[in-house]
């Protein structure tokens, strides 16, 4: 009796042992993805504003999951902003056998995170990691410097240059330009692109000034902007972000300075706020997509977000595709390995709710429309729905179809053995 007593036992351990490695095999794997941000200092509520959007989608994502794909998890890591923090970000997340990175704020860190995951996969041939670029702009990252291991789900500043040089050819008032960038990559080679384009499309415009900000140290641009005034010019091009444009915004209100702004990034956390009806016809934004566009499921997506958090406004339309098109590839890949995901997500052609883009295979650069708004009252055409509860939001004035804006790539993509 002893005997069967304890034989017992062990079987049903032995079931219970079985039933659970049953239910492991067919658990759906958790992914985590390290988002690698300015998430403290003077840009962390842009940070803190992609992160809480990625969130959501990622949420909806797992929400709308089979049994068999994998689950998300954000693990969110402060890099600071700057190329050596985020760096030591990206190795603690890989020591944490984290493999797949998200960031977008600043193409400095963008260049350094690549070149930190492009030697990792040297050493290590296994060791790959998935860099998805949710809005770092800089063209030398699907050109020169592009990697297996990188993909951008947003438009490079040259593409969103082609677009509105495109449209400043049709805007004749347009005659003295003002350029006015942070003093790093990007906004180096938007000031280079700029110049560029204009003087193929519109060789009558006159650059009347161009200067570099520091960037995230300036507290004061009243400077700035007296010197713009200066100048004379009717326009500025500029792709300052964070803090950085906010108090240009600021400053060029106190100043009452009435001339154009095209910017990149006027619709970022905290941004709209500062304009009010100053900005008024006068403050543009290039970008992935829009709140007022003719895009039914994305206004959808923004208004049920903005339902949960009535003081955000859901402008991260990358995460949407990055999350949703990185699921297409691990099903595709039937696998979570980075390697395999990496082949599977590059020449990708996806049904989005702007229709459909693509992963561009040789360069990992998606292919997508291109949207430019134009700070409106709400209510006004086009004005239905208003940015940050300021009353004000942004006119869809033009929609570029991605061959537009596409540009050409000297992209020579090394590629891991399959």
């Amino acid at each position: 009796m002893q005997r069967f007593g304890f034989i017992r036992p062990v079987r049903s351990l032995l079931c219970a042992a079985a039933v659970a490695a049953c239910g492991a095999a067919t658990a759906a794997e958790t992914v985590k993805i390290a988002f690698i941000e300015v998430l403290s200092g003077a840009f962390a509520f842009t940070g803190q504003g992609s992160l809480n959007q990625l969130r959501e989608v990622v949420t909806q994502l797992n929400a709308t999951a089979t049994p068999t794909d994998p689950k998300f998890e954000i693990v969110p890591l402060d890099g600071k902003g700057s190329p050596q923090e985020s760096a030591s970000a990206l190795k603690m997340a890989y020591d944490q056998n984290i493999r797949y990175v998200t960031q977008g704020g600043g193409s400095g860190v963008a260049f350094a995170l690549v070149d930190a995951i492009n030697k990792q996969a040297d050493r290590d041939p296994n060791g790959g990691m998935v860099y998805l670029n949710y809005s770092a702009m800089d063209p030398g990252l699907t050109n020169d410097k592009c990697s297996f291991w990188h993909f951008r789900f947003y438009p490079s500043s040259e593409m969103q240059i082609e677009g509105l040089t495109t449209y400043l050819q049709n805007k004749p008032a347009v005659k003295k330009v003002f350029l006015f960038n942070q003093n790093y990559t990007h906004g180096q080679q938007v000031a280079k692109a700029s110049r560029a384009y204009l003087a193929k499309k519109r060789p009558d415009i006159q650059i009347v000034g161009e200067d570099y900000v520091p960037i995230a140290t300036v507290r004061d641009f009243a400077p700035y902007v007296a010197k713009i005034a200066a100048s004379g010019a009717d326009t500025v091009i500029t792709s300052n972000w964070g803090s950085d444009l906010g108090l240009l915004f600021k400053a060029a209100k106190d100043y009452n300075l009435n001339i154009n702004f095209y910017t990149f990034n006027a619709n970022n956390p905290g941004i709209p706020s500062q304009m009010g009806s100053w900005g008024v016809d006068k403050v543009s934004v290039m970008w992935n997509w829009g709140s007022n566009a003719p895009t039914p499921a994305l206004e959808k997506i923004a208004m049920a977000y903005k339902k949960k958090s009535p003081d955000e406004d859901f402008i991260f339309a990358s995460h949407w595709y990055t999350m949703n098109m990185l699921r297409a590839a691990m099903r595709k890949a039937k696998s979570t390995d980075p390697k395999t995901v990496a082949y599977a997500l590059e020449g990708m052609k996806y049904e989005s709710p702007v229709g459909e883009v693509e992963m561009r295979k040789t360069d990992h650069q998606m292919l997508a429309p291109i949207y430019l708004g134009v700070w409106a009252k709400k209510g006004s055409p086009g004005v239905k729905h208003d940015a940050e509860n300021t009353g004000y939001g942004f006119r869809s004035e033009v929609v570029w179809d991605s061959y537009v804006s596409a540009q050409p790539t000297s992209c020579q993509m090394k590629r891991p053995p399959v």
